[in-house]
């Protein structure tokens, strides 16, 4: 009870959590609106266009990651506005953001194109820079993103786990959004299921209900991810790398678990009979996490 009392009494904890469920609240609501249930079936059909303007269309998808990127700023000040000890500026964490979206999102779709799908973009090379229609790899992302944290803390002269450890707990909030643009593309669906809250989409050719799996990757990588970053990050001596480690850990675990009900893309061949690529993907994750965390103890 203890514990529990301070943190919902500590100020940063209490506006970081009321940001994000904010933040949650206009995404749920967003798609209760677009939702439209058949009898006792959820049928999905989003447009993925979310307006026109001038007739150059601007896509749910990119939106997302523009959403997800500004939460990760809002959080960034605030965590500035109640740190005294870091040196970490409002300016420096506004490059480093540039630079980290730079990171993600090439990073992102040329980890995709070189993981998923070398075959048909080595034919169709014009269609990499087809962002808008989806197709983005977290780990490619995921290392788009170290690349350029390491770039920017070299020419700052900031020690790299140092910035890891601050931007850490703020990335499940851009994940979650990433995974509400999957569900409004109707994208990375689950496996069929009987279960009552199962989802027909309007681009899957079968018409079947499938889990959700973009909503519990939502859950798990977004929500649960946050909280566990959140808590552990208030600790004020944690030593230097061990929050980026249990980010690298938990965000490895989540992701695990949530491929158990997602459908690979018909594309895909999993790497062995009993873990699907994202699992595979995942393991040196995990590895790479728990050897920062004993070794910066």
């Amino acid at each position: 009870m203890i514990i529990f009392y301070k943190l919902i009494t500590v100020k940063k904890y209490f506006e970081i959590i009321i940001c994000f469920f904010c933040f949650l609240f206009v995404t749920y609501s967003c798609l209760l609106l677009t939702i439209k249930p058949l009898g006792e079936i959820i049928n999905i059909n989003i447009n993925p266009i979310a307006i026109n303007i001038l007739g150059f269309p601007i896509y749910w998808y990119g939106i997302m990651y523009l959403v997800g990127f500004f939460c990760v700023y809002w959080l960034s000040l605030i965590k500035i506005s109640h740190s005294k000890k870091t040196y970490i500026t409002k300016d420096k964490i506004e490059n480093l953001l540039y630079w980290g979206m730079l990171g993600a999102i090439i990073g992102g779709r040329l980890g995709y194109v070189v993981i998923y799908r070398p075959d048909y973009f080595s034919r169709h090379l014009i269609e990499i820079l087809y962002i808008r229609n989806g197709g983005m790899s977290f780990h490619g992302g995921l290392i788009g993103v170290l690349i350029s944290i390491y770039t920017y803390a070299k020419i700052q002269k900031i020690p790299f786990l140092e910035l890891t450890d601050f931007i850490a707990p703020s990335i499940p909030v851009a994940l979650a959004a990433g995974r509400i643009g999957n569900f409004i593309n109707g994208e990375l669906w689950g496996y069929q299921t009987k279960l009552p809250w199962g989802i027909i989409f309007h681009n899957d050719v079968e018409q079947i209900p499938r889990h959700p799996s973009q909503i519990y990757e939502f859950l798990l990588e977004g929500v649960l991810l946050f909280i566990i970053m959140q808590v552990f990050s208030n600790k004020k001596t944690r030593p230097k790398g061990q929050v980026s480690a249990m980010f690298l850990i938990f965000y490895g675990l989540t992701r695990f678990f949530a491929e158990f009900w997602r459908e690979p893309d018909y594309f895909i061949i999993n790497t062995t009979q009993l873990l699907t690529l994202g699992q595979t993907l995942s393991i040196p994750m995990i590895v790479l996490g728990i050897a920062i965390l004993l070794t910066n103890r």
